[in-house]
């Protein structure tokens, strides 16, 4: 639920053409916030243009201090959102951009934001990480709760690595600079408008088409969360009180298999070509099991994933009907 203080809020949303930043951007807008989206110079101009014509567009690379500092300084935001990321949908992204992206972007938006807290211009920076940090030390009989006590960051490739540095200067700057700093963990978010590349909406369109799917084994566990669940779960975390310098997971705290899903996909849709299950092989390294902490987002924030499985993928396939 939006709470009224989000009402005139200045909020920055960067990567707020992406999938989970634009129905986050309009989500603010229907809560009354003055919302500026951060877009990265060398965006695609399709998806610049699906942005709501009413919010100021900020163009600037995270890579550039300078420009960061620029942006930071026209919004004068009041919260800060922080989505933009090198390699979300790319497990093999070159590891020098995802740390340069990844990690010295955050740290360049977090030494202009830094400017501003003296002046307690600055109410709450939402960092968005991944559940990938968690990587090869969760383990399925692990307690959650330790878990997020210790942290367990383990992470297996880049894009993780990047997010983990990401999350240890925002931890840092919470500590000796005292910016209320909040990072997120989606878990592993669907819905309508992802990426083609990424596997709901690549299963989703091959059986629709009737064609067949190649795919691993599909044993690794995860927790699948709707997109809308996750927008609404980062709302909980500007809004929460007593959560600065925390990480929250944001996932339905249920894990069940890849290949359950894709079979899931392959019955909604009637498919006619056939899933091949152990057709492509494991990534190395691949994590076996991701489950979210829910329970303790739950106490810390009130929020949870409201969205089931099976509903999720009827309302992601029904788009991907119309959307053709």
């Amino acid at each position: 639920m939006v709470d009224s203080t989000l009402t005139d809020s200045k909020i920055l949303v960067t990567g707020a053409t992406g999938f989970i930043g634009r129905r986050l951007v309009r989500q603010l807008i229907d809560a009354g916030a003055k919302v500026y989206a951060g877009v990265a110079p060398d965006e695609d101009p399709g998806r610049v243009a699906a942005l709501p014509a009413q919010i100021p567009q900020l163009l600037f690379d995270l890579r550039d201090a300078k420009a960061v500092r620029a942006a930071v300084a026209e919004a004068g935001p009041q919260i800060v959102v922080h989505l933009a990321a090198a390699g979300v949908t790319n497990s093999g992204v070159d590891p020098i951009l995802a740390l340069a992206v990844n990690a010295g972007g955050t740290l360049h938006l977090l030494e202009a934001l830094k400017e501003r807290a003296p002046k307690g211009g600055v109410r709450r920076i939402v960092l968005a990480g991944t559940c990938y940090e968690y990587g090869a030390s969760q383990r399925a009989d692990e307690s959650a709760d330790r878990r997020s006590a210790v942290e367990g960051l383990d992470p297996f490739n880049a894009y993780a690595a990047s997010k983990v540095a990401a999350w240890a200067f925002g931890r840092m700057y919470w500590r000796a600079h005292g910016l209320p700093i909040v990072t997120v963990r989606p878990f592993q978010v669907y819905g309508p408008g992802q990426p083609a590349r990424t596997l709901v909406p690549a299963a989703v369109r091959l059986a629709l088409a009737g064609k067949d799917f190649s795919m691993t084994p599909g044993e690794q566990a995860r927790d699948f969360v709707y997109v809308d669940d996750v927008t609404a779960g980062i709302l909980a975390a500007i809004q929460a009180p007593g959560v600065d310098g925390l990480s929250l997971d944001l996932g339905t705290g249920r894990a069940c298999t890849v290949r359950h899903v894709v079979e899931r996909i392959w019955t909604l849709t009637d498919a006619a070509g056939r899933m091949l299950p152990g057709a492509l092989p494991y990534r190395p390294g691949e994590v076996m099991h991701l489950t979210a902490d829910a329970d303790r987002t739950a106490r810390l924030t009130g929020w949870r994933a409201q969205m089931g499985l099976e509903q999720g993928l009827r309302h992601t396939i029904e788009q991907m009907r119309v959307d053709g």
